[in-house]
């Protein structure tokens, strides 16, 4: 609908709307350049004018106001809802591990009890709850004393320490050691990123670590030392309710594939997922990711240090650069194998009876 005008003609006590009404008067017409008004204005040399605005705006603007309210009423409810079911289902769910407090916060550790060399596993980036993640795979380790560590934004460990360069990680988990009272040459098994960690951690305390063993880990390429700002999309999202709206409706989206996993284990991936999603932590790691990795690639592995890397076939089949990166790291360490395993890149999830029994013919080796 297109504005309106109305002329008033002096000595007349009438008025006579003449945009849009016949007139047998004569007048000129001048178009404005908004293309929302017309002006038509008489001959009369006493005439004035009055332009009134078009009514769709503050019908469009009521519109607008009201819709706007309901989305933050409904984003209020959907918080207030979310923050109701994770106090409920933190109070429901008995904590796995041991909780050891370093100078930055506490840290969670899962041990399986074993007897055997120690193995310590580091995850992925992101992974909700590294210890339940990695069951499978510890289930096949009974030879092993596996010790699980969630570093900071991970499983039962706090969340909101800055920071998390790969210096601070690694000597958190070299503190976390040492409180445990483990006091031999451990194996370190790192996944993704986690084998960045565990490369480092190996040149930072090399008397410390007897091998290496990767898991579809992440090779340490030189980029940057550059580092970003932390997120906070992902932390809305989860502090909001809409991350665990979309797990709900779509709850295959966090669950690993196979028969691995028991069906508690199952419900706490789902719940700790929820709860951990985005968190401070997480999201300061993933702002120095690309700096850690250049800082990693400047020291490389030492030629005496033992290296085993099982590759996912998925990973060298979708990235060209995957299996010859990892080789070319490797090239000077007198004692490597590289193993490429088929499946996705947490091969854990569906090959851990494989990847037990690939690291412990392994290690049998060094111990000839």
């Amino acid at each position: 609908m297109r504005g309106s005008l109305t002329v008033f003609l002096r000595g007349r006590d009438r008025q006579q709307r003449v945009l849009g009404g016949p007139t047998t008067e004569p007048y000129r017409e001048v178009i404005s350049t908004n293309t929302t008004w017309a002006r038509r204005i008489r001959d009369s040399p006493t005439s004035r004018i009055r332009m009134e605005p078009d009514m769709n705006f503050p019908r469009i603007a009521r519109a607008a106001g009201i819709g706007l309210a309901v989305v933050l009423a409904l984003t209020a409810v959907s918080t207030t809802v979310n923050g109701a079911l994770n106090t409920s289902e933190h109070a429901d769910l008995v904590p796995y591990g041991e909780k050891v407090a370093i100078d930055a916060g506490d840290i969670n550790v899962y041990r399986n009890g074993g007897t055997g060399p120690t193995m310590v596993l580091l995850s992925g980036y992101g992974t909700p709850a590294p210890a339940i993640d990695f069951a499978p795979l510890i289930r096949q380790l009974n030879a092993f004393n596996v010790i699980v560590v969630e570093g900071f934004g991970y499983g039962y460990s706090d969340l909101n320490v800055s920071d998390r360069t790969v210096e601070n990680i690694t000597r958190e988990l070299h503190e976390v050691l040492a409180k445990l009272r483990v006091d031999e040459p451990v194996i370190l098994v790192g996944h993704s990123v986690g084998g960045i960690y565990a490369r480092f951690y190996a040149n930072a305390y090399p008397d410390e670590v007897m091998a290496i063993v990767g898991v579809d880990p992440t090779p340490a390429l030189s980029s940057s030392l550059d580092e970003g700002a932390p997120s906070t999309v992902e932390s809305m999202q989860a502090a909001t309710g809409l991350f665990r709206l979309v797990t709900t409706i779509a709850p295959d989206l966090v669950q690993p594939p196979g028969s691995a996993y028991t069906a508690e284990e199952r419900h706490r991936i789902a719940v700790m997922t929820n709860w951990n999603y985005g968190n401070a932590s997480v999201s300061d790691e993933w702002s120095r990711i690309g700096a850690n990795s250049t800082k990693a690639a400047m020291q490389p592995f030492a030629t005496d240090l033992p290296v085993l890397e099982i590759l996912s076939s998925d990973s060298v089949r979708t990235m060209p650069q995957w299996l010859p990166n990892h080789e070319a790291e490797l090239e000077n360490v007198t004692t490597h194998e590289i193993t490429v395993l088929e499946g996705s890149h947490y091969l854990h999830w569906t090959q851990s009876p494989a990847l037990a029994r690939i690291i412990s013919e392994f290690l049998s080796h060094l111990s000839r």
